[in-house]
């Protein structure tokens, strides 16, 4: 394994439900990070095509308004598939780039002619292969109405030359037994794209790599009301809304717990840093969350990692 890698998180977003716009962006911030060397790039959640944050899409216990459709059905086409198009154009990215790319995206099912979308992110390498995404396991809230959930055949982690890399994205970094199948698999660079921009969000990342003993990227959008179509179907929802939506806080944490790089509040940006992979090994020293600290005897967990199908055909 090599001794240090170079990383970057980046911290921006798209117009929103505008797939051209996401991918534009992606070139430029990822063509960005590699002039400064970087070999590992990482986008926030859902940056392919933005997160909708203060929309309601017309929605109210026990009804859906017109408008409200309209816009998810934007949404919809603004999604990508897995593999397709889209992950070719993401590929050659990476591989002009030369650089592992993590990505937020919002997935648009391929199989059955679903038209149900995914929270989910993809994995690709320098040499431009889709090596693997993560779908969201439970969506938070009233993101249930837009994302359906993931099941456990989507708990990726990637071997790298730097180390084993994974995540999961935002609040289901609160489920400790996801946390837990991820630390068994043993994972060295813990993603955690999100869309908590509060400073509680902070505390989480550092646990996590407190009891990981793993280093933490954390990539959140900055987003302001700039970001929205004005000829969105529910842009009246914004109203009274901040101009700032989404103020950021992208962050790096070490395996002690420590900031490598603080968060970045309030503007677009790109933080980049060495990563020393000695540290890892040296902090479990004392705390090995799947080994010497580790009761089997007492605490068991059982993932199940089958691909959830509706339908089984037998002939």
């Amino acid at each position: 394994m090599e001794r240090t890698v170079r990383v970057a998180v980046v911290q921006s977003a798209p117009v929103l439900f505008d797939k051209a716009s996401a991918m534009q962006k992606i070139a430029e911030w990822t063509k960005e990070a590699a002039k400064q060397q970087a070999q590992l790039v990482v986008f926030p959640e859902t940056f392919v095509s933005g997160y909708p944050r203060g929309f309601t899409f017309g929605t109210r216990v026990g009804s859906r308004t017109d408008s409200g459709r309209k816009d998810w059905a934007r949404y919809w086409e603004s999604a990508v598939e897995i593999p397709g198009e889209d992950m070719d154009f993401l590929g050659q990215i990476a591989y002009d780039a030369g650089v592992y790319l993590i990505v937020g995206v919002v997935e648009r099912e391929a199989e059955f002619g679903s038209s149900t979308l995914y929270n989910s992110m993809v994995y690709i390498g320098p040499d431009g292969r889709l090596l693997g995404k993560h779908r969201k396991l439970m969506p938070t809230g009233a993101e249930r109405l837009l994302w359906g959930s993931g099941d456990g055949s989507t708990l990726t982690v990637i071997q790298t030359p730097f180390g084993r890399i994974g995540g999961l994205i935002c609040w289901e970094n609160y489920m400790p037994l996801a946390r837990t199948a991820m630390y068994a698999k043993g994972i060295d660079l813990f993603i955690t794209p999100t869309a908590d921009a509060r400073d509680t969000w902070q505390a989480t990342i550092q646990h996590i790599a407190l009891e990981g003993r793993c280093f933490v990227l954390s990539s959140n959008q900055y987003a302001t009301k700039n970001t929205y179509p004005d000829d969105l179907a529910c842009l009246d929802e914004l109203s009274g809304q901040p101009d700032v939506l989404s103020r950021g806080g992208s962050a790096i944490v070490g395996p002690l717990g420590e900031y490598v790089i603080k968060p970045l509040w309030d503007e677009e940006g790109l933080l980049v840093a060495d990563l020393p992979l000695d540290q890892i090994v040296q902090s479990r020293y004392d705390f090995d969350v799947m080994g010497h600290y580790n009761r089997p005897d007492i605490f068991q967990l059982t993932v199940n990692e089958k691909k959830r199908s509706i339908v089984e055909f037998q002939r």
